[in-house]
């Protein structure tokens, strides 16, 4: 008996000197007094809190990005250069890609993973000529005979176009037969010779080379694909006919078009250096320039900045940024006076040594809820000081007015 309640006088006591601390003191509830200018800035202040919550809660979810800037210690890398072109005015047939870099490396007239489309004057993708319909079983027996016959006499051609053609003088240990035009031409541009007059050549008359070149002559091009290059300062161009080596020269063979002028008017819908990641921008995409003059020579002075992109998941992005500034001049062809050069579009890229790195961040949970808090007890507590300065000023005020009354 007694020890129980020493005990329970001594809990009260503990309690008794606990409640000293305690900071949010009540008030009874028939002193508290309820006002409608109260319950407007409440609603008010729960308005505001919700808003600033909810962008709290948007600016938590959001993920930023932290760019830093390091030496770039990475090599024997190759970089990949993703393009995509319109040539509007230059046709397929005529259209050479060449890359070079300063370490000797040259790739010359690239057709690896590039692809050509032919265009016609407006722009749409010419068709392939329809092939004839096989009359098999519903012809009569003469288009019957007729088609067999010149099946055995294209059995025949083929037959005679396997066995090794001339190659003008042009033979290579690497090609040794050329049984087409464009072998003839290939020939020619390893060995370094010009490819001046077509008439000549017998694959080239047989196969209407000439005809189809002026067939052509008004068509566009668009160029899509991909080069792999080395990590060092280089350039690739796009430009008419064939090139090939001569003295150490990087030369285009124009004479077989014919032409006094060249178009070179484009578009590039895409040029970049590797992976794209979130928020690229590529400067040139988009870009058209049009050749009004003619036979113009444009370059394009591109700085690649390597750059890593870290994602929140942990994946790493390794690619490039870039940023361009451009030349143009005119060139005259045919012996015409005017500054030295190749009408077509060269870009001529280097390498920063530094290397940009974008990591993905979030803030951290501790940080939106000390902000949360922060909104709530804030507004609280404004919205409270608001309500006693309207609540006291209108007290006042219906003092004075009652005075008046009475007075």
């Amino acid at each position: 008996g007694p020890r129980i309640l020493l005990q329970e006088m001594s809990s009260k006591g503990f309690f008794g000197r606990l409640k000293q601390f305690d900071a949010y003191s009540k008030t009874q509830e028939d002193f508290r007094i309820k006002t409608s200018v109260g319950a407007t800035v409440t609603i008010i202040s729960g308005m505001i809190m919700l808003i600033l919550f909810v962008s709290e809660l948007h600016y938590y979810l959001q993920t930023e990005v932290k760019p830093e800037l390091f030496v770039d210690t990475s090599k024997g890398e190759k970089l990949r250069i993703n393009l995509d072109v319109t040539f509007h005015r230059l046709a397929c047939a005529y259209l050479s890609i060449d890359a070079m870099d300063i370490s000797g490396e040259h790739q010359l007239d690239v057709d690896h993973d590039i692809v050509k489309l032919r265009l016609s004057k407006e722009g749409k993708p010419v068709a392939e000529p329809e092939k004839h319909a096989d009359l098999g079983e519903h012809g009569d027996k003469s288009e019957q005979k007729f088609l067999k016959a010149v099946t055995k006499e294209k059995e025949k051609e083929e037959e005679e176009e396997v066995k090794c053609k001339s190659c003008y003088g042009a033979e290579t240990e690497q090609l040794k037969c050329c049984n087409t035009c464009e072998d003839v031409r290939e020939a020619y541009r390893r060995k370094g010779w010009a490819f001046v007059n077509p008439d000549g050549i017998e694959q080239c008359e047989k196969e209407g080379w000439n005809d189809k070149m002026k067939a052509q002559k008004d068509e566009g091009c668009r160029v899509s694909g991909h080069l792999q290059v080395a990590k060092v300062a280089g350039n690739f161009h796009f430009a008419p006919g064939k090139s090939f080596q001569q003295s150490h020269v990087h030369v285009h063979d124009l004479q077989p078009f014919g032409l006094s002028s060249f178009n070179i008017s484009h578009t590039f819908h895409r040029l970049s250096f590797g992976t794209e990641y979130p928020g690229i921008k590529n400067p040139l995409d988009g870009r058209k320039e049009s050749d009004n003059a003619g036979s113009m020579m444009y370059q394009y002075f591109v700085k690649v900045v390597p750059t890593v992109y870290k994602k929140l998941s942990g994946s790493v992005i390794r690619t490039n940024q870039y940023s361009v500034t451009k030349h143009e001049k005119g060139i005259k062809l045919m012996g015409a006076l005017g500054e030295q050069g190749l009408p077509g579009v060269f870009v001529l890229y280097d390498l920063s040594p530094m290397m940009v790195q974008i990591t993905e961040t979030r803030k951290s949970f501790m940080h939106f809820l000390t902000g949360v808090c922060a909104i709530v007890g804030g507004v609280f507590t404004v919205a409270g000081l608001i309500d006693s300065l309207l609540y006291h000023s209108m007290k006042s005020l219906q003092k004075k007015i009652d005075l008046g009354k009475h007075t």
